[in-house]
């Protein structure tokens, strides 16, 4: 796991695409698209922003935390999918706050997440939950939390309105998005518009390019690649020559203006996300 310092005070836990061996199950498929974990810190306190793949690497981030001298944690939960939050454990004696939809997915979810390959059990859950618009304070710094219906129903991100920066969990991915509520993509649209009229600066998704969010993320343009992606798969149902266009055509405008990049491992991200549109088209 590496550490990068994309803004002032923002720090981006790292593990992922790379030569590493690969973690088990659902951890590798994370490691191989590659995903980030964030710190907000100001003074001695952090807020910790998803706790990675594991509780190893929850404890990483806490220990590389500590030795910044942070005593004081928060965690926040981006949202209840699995390499979001199997790091819990490391911070089970802080507050984690969490949006009320997420804590109830998890509760939902907890017996399917103690069988996945490797398990997450136990599960240690939210111990608090926080709204649209609430405003959490870190040290001397204003962090405010915006809910976005997109990726998964309990999407939580974090908004730094003095830096115009949007911590995004993976409401937002380069080089698309991981579809996994089919039956919603409409939703999405809707999350995505009211993203975009939040009109972020810097963005730093959790699933990226290592490069990118080490020099300060991307630009207001993933959202509207996020939204004409979206769009595309949509008009695949009715569509059978876009069904069958490879994932450079459907970012073909997105890749010329340099919004995402071609990681090679995202072309069976495009293919399984169409296959759950279609599959869903059909029933």
């Amino acid at each position: 796991m590496r550490i990068h310092e994309p803004f002032p005070g923002v720090l981006a836990f790292y593990e992922g695409r790379d030569a590493a061996p690969r973690m088990p199950g659902w951890q590798g498929e994370a490691q191989e698209l590659g995903i980030a974990a964030y710190a907000i810190v100001s003074g001695d306190e952090a807020l910790v922003y998803d706790t990675h793949l594991s509780p190893d690497h929850g404890r990483a981030m806490r220990h590389a935390l500590a030795g910044r001298g942070i005593r004081r944690f928060t965690v926040l939960l981006s949202h209840w999918h699995t390499d979001h939050v199997a790091g819990n454990a490391a911070f089970a004696d802080v507050p984690i706050l969490a949006h009320a939809l997420t804590r109830d997915l998890l509760i939902a979810h907890r017996a399917d997440l103690a069988t996945r390959t490797p398990p997450i059990d136990p599960l240690v859950l939210p111990t608090a939950t926080v709204a649209d618009g609430e405003v959490l304070r870190i040290g001397t710094r204003t962090v405010e939390v915006r809910h976005f219906d997109i990726h998964s129903i309990d999407g939580c991100t974090l908004w730094l309105p003095d830096a115009g920066v949007l911590l995004a969990g993976d409401t937002l991915e380069d080089t698309v998005t991981y579809v996994v509520e089919p039956d919603r993509l409409d939703a999405h649209l809707v999350g995505l518009d009211r993203l975009a009229a939040l009109a972020p600066a810097r963005i730093l998704p959790n699933h990226g390019a290592e490069a990118r969010i080490a020099q300060g993320g991307y630009g207001p343009g993933l959202v509207d690649a996020t939204r004409l992606y979206v769009e595309r798969l949509l008009a695949a149902r009715s569509d059978p020559a876009l069904a069958a266009a490879p994932l450079s055509a459907f970012v073909a405008e997105a890749l010329d203006r340099g919004d995402v990049e071609a990681f090679a491992p995202y072309e069976a991200v495009h293919a399984a996300n169409l296959a759950r549109v279609l599959d869903h088209a059909d029933g």
